[in-house]
């Protein structure tokens, strides 16, 4: 009798609330998984901590940090300590200062080498466009542009072997993420939102993700248990 082939993904794993929802999801999908985190430079690398207990957590197959000088160009908030933090909320249709240039292009390309070596079906990412649609490398475009590219550029595209990009929260409320998430027994406790979080993985219930991630819970209808310092 033939065994089935389980299905393979790389899921992009920050340790924020977003990525540890989609990590789960996609176990729950019954897919092996591998999953990649970046030391890009970021304010805070406690996060990447969180990821690695996160990671853990789910049994994941392998669990790699790779390292990508991101602060080397610049031009974020998030890699950049000369830009201030914003603290009031964001402009409509205005692409925040957080937003880090190229970030999500990059990532998903080093998520995609190590897919093709992998032979995996997909690649999880926790982009979403509703309650944050400031950044353009998280609207379902550039997802579907990154796709269609990702199949013309690999060999297993071109071999008929297609690789599926997947944003399982790319509609989600933040509210509706928390309560999937919940409900496949995360601990977000464990999970680390906030830009500038301290060592200790505390938040500053200023920056705009602290903010979106305070609302969520209350559209939620539970508590928000996030220790801010």
């Amino acid at each position: 009798m033939n065994k089935v082939k389980k299905q393979r993904a790389v899921i992009l794993l920050s340790g924020g609330l977003d990525s540890a929802t989609v990590l789960a999801m996609a176990t729950e999908q019954n897919y092996d998984c591998y999953v990649l985190s970046f030391d890009y430079g970021q304010r805070s690398v406690v996060e990447l901590q969180a990821a690695k207990v996160l990671a853990k957590k789910a049994a994941a197959i392998e669990h790699k940090v790779l390292r990508m000088p991101l602060e080397d160009f610049g031009g974020s908030a998030l890699t950049d300590l000369s830009i201030d933090m914003p603290e009031g909320e964001p402009q409509e249709f205005e692409i925040p200062v957080t937003y880090v240039p190229a970030r999500n292009t990059v990532f998903l390309s080093l998520a995609l080498g190590w897919a093709e070596v992998l032979e995996a079906d997909a690649i999880f990412i926790g982009v979403n466009s509703v309650d944050y649609s400031g950044y353009p490398d998280c609207r379902p475009e550039f997802i579907q542009a990154f796709e269609l590219m990702a199949n013309l550029a690999t060999r297993a595209g071109v071999e008929g072997n297609k690789l599926s990009i997947e944003t399982p929260l790319m509609n989600m409320t933040k509210g509706e993420i928390i309560e999937r998430g919940l409900a496949l027994g995360i601990d977000y406790k464990q999970t680390v939102s906030c830009y500038q979080a301290d060592d200790r993985g505390y938040a500053c219930n200023h920056c705009d993700s602290c903010k979106l991630r305070r609302e969520g819970f209350e559209q939620a209808g539970v508590a928000d248990q996030t220790h801010y310092f």
